[in-house]
């Protein structure tokens, strides 16, 4: 029992070598920003961010194809943030598992679905709902032709996955 302190051998380390080396693995990728494909997505955000506060400036409450349009809208536009999240900051490696082309593939694809019939309601129901001249009418004109541009942009998104 005399020779037990002789063969324990301890190791000690700071709690702070661990933490540090996680942050440092949660650098943004000021890469992933200057390309195409990240260029495109802030593009998206900012788009998405105007479509959906054009149509919340109104009182779209009173008219159920708004309310379609502004689930497309909200929805897509934070789907797209997650996106530009896992891919600012690399995490896309970390979840290896997972196909991150074709998940970004199939989310375009979705999204561009559920952008043409965005454009169709907001297209048909801007005549329905507001006056010609008035500031509702040019805002859910506006917001109509901001998601026809964003569905556009899409199906760039798509066709550049699809290419490589």
């Amino acid at each position: 029992m005399a020779e037990f302190p002789s063969k324990v051998s301890t190791r000690t380390s700071s709690p702070a070598q661990g933490a540090g080396a996680s942050v440092s693995a949660l650098r943004p990728d000021l890469g992933f920003v200057r390309s195409s494909l990240g260029a495109l997505m802030l593009l998206q955000l900012v788009l998405g961010l105007l479509v959906w506060a054009l149509i919340a400036d109104t009182p779209h409450h009173l008219y159920p194809a708004y309310g379609w349009v502004m689930f497309v809208a909200l929805f897509l536009w934070l789907v797209t943030i997650i996106f530009f999240v896992i891919y600012l900051f690399q995490l896309y490696m970390k979840l290896y598992m997972v196909p991150w082309p074709l998940v970004l593939m199939i989310f375009n694809v979705g999204a561009t679905v559920l952008y043409i019939t965005a454009f169709i309601t907001c297209s048909a129901a801007v005549e329905l709902t507001s006056l010609k001249g008035t500031r509702q009418y040019n805002q859910r004109a506006a917001a109509s032709g901001i998601v026809n541009f964003r569905e556009l942009q899409v199906d760039i998104k798509v066709l550049k996955c699809l290419s490589q």
